[in-house]
């Protein structure tokens, strides 16, 4: 039987009725880094705050770029803009982004670094996070859910163990093996991302999102360890401290292991990757689970009949009252603007137009 949520709010958002099981008027539609550099007016704020550590943490221009995509399409949940590394750095690491590279993070690789990281450091550094929340929320249309989010402690542990983002995070999985501190890193990232999340829904976050965008490379028994408990922890913790919201959790590259995930962390719904058959999801998890996804991200950068085929063998797959559409990752930098549009068109006349 599906769960009613006993969560009740004045409005209606299509993103909130999905994920709490209410009649729904239209099929939500967000996108996994849609406030990003392919967005000629994302780049102009980008380049006026002079770094992305700079543009994370000015809560005004970061609030800013989380609100964009709002003004160009008729999507129905913003995405707090920010980094899941941001926790890492606020325990203690040094972090840069470099330029077609990435992130460079300072590495933890014994017992000794894991007993550095601060924890209360990390609380109070994360707080103009919680600025930039507070700041979208009070101009973000009514209609239109506000999503807070933190990376999965195996993702962000892997970054930290291996300082940036390798091909396959294979000292990261030989410390999820063997090493006998895996185990406290684990544990130090899981209390800070509970405060993290708690912060962001008290400052006005209405939905969570976990990122665990490396649970692909951990075998089912380390993952069941290492990724669904984690993740079932937080889940735990943000409920526990009073912050009854919803949780989309993003474990991708796991295929089947989706249907252990849901069960095991108790998520509102699961993010799918494009690889997934979202007809089998359907029928392979629970149906008190809401799905998301899972375009082709690929598709959208080549549009067309691609995409077209794409979106459609989407929406017959799955019923509107069970489907948040989002891509399988997020938007590639080189995706035309106007193609991002034409999915949110083509989600719109295929359900009938919405409101």
């Amino acid at each position: 039987m599906r769960r009613m949520g006993s969560r009740r709010r004045v409005g209606s958002k299509a993103l909130l009725d999905v994920l709490e099981h209410r009649a729904v008027k239209r099929r939500p539609i967000w996108f996994m880094r849609q406030a990003g550099r392919y967005l000629p007016e994302y780049r102009a704020v980008r380049e006026k705050a002079g770094s992305f550590l700079n543009l994370c943490y000015a809560p005004e221009l970061a609030a800013e770029v989380t609100l964009q995509p709002l003004r160009r399409f008729d999507v129905d949940a913003a995405i707090l803009f920010a980094d899941i590394l941001l926790v890492a750095e606020q325990m203690g690491l040094a972090l840069d982004f470099v330029h077609n590279e990435g992130p460079r993070l300072q590495t933890v690789r014994t017992a000794e670094d894991i007993a550095g990281l601060d924890v209360e450091r990390a609380a109070v550094g994360l707080s103009r996070i919680f600025e930039t929340v507070g700041l979208v929320r009070e101009k973000l249309p009514g209609d239109v859910a506000l999503i807070g989010f933190c990376g999965g402690p195996w993702t962000v542990a892997s970054y930290m163990i291996e300082g940036r983002g390798s091909a396959d995070r294979s000292l990261a999985r030989k410390a999820a093996y063997e090493a006998e501190w895996f185990g406290a890193l684990i544990e130090k990232l899981v209390t800070v991302s509970i405060d993290y999340l708690v912060g962001q829904v008290r400052a006005g976050a209405e939905a969570l999102q976990i990122f665990d965008s490396w649970a692909g490379d951990l075998p089912p028994a380390l993952r069941g360890r290492w990724c669904d408990e984690p993740v079932r922890q937080i889940i735990e913790g943000v409920k526990a401290a009073g912050c009854d919201v919803p949780v989309i959790g993003f474990a991708r590259g796991i295929g089947a292991g989706q249907v252990a995930f849901a069960s095991c962390t108790g998520v509102d719904a699961v993010g799918l990757e494009t690889s997934v058959p979202m007809r089998w999801a359907v029928e392979a998890i629970a149906d008190d689970v809401a799905l998301q996804g899972n375009i082709d991200p690929l598709a959208v950068v080549i549009g067309g009949k691609c995409l077209e085929m794409e979106v459609e063998g989407l929406v017959d797959a799955v019923p509107a009252e069970r489907h948040i559409v989002n891509l399988g990752h997020g938007i590639r930098p080189e995706t035309p603007v106007e193609h991002v549009a034409a999915v949110v068109d083509l989600i719109r006349q295929r359900d009938g137009g919405g409101w």
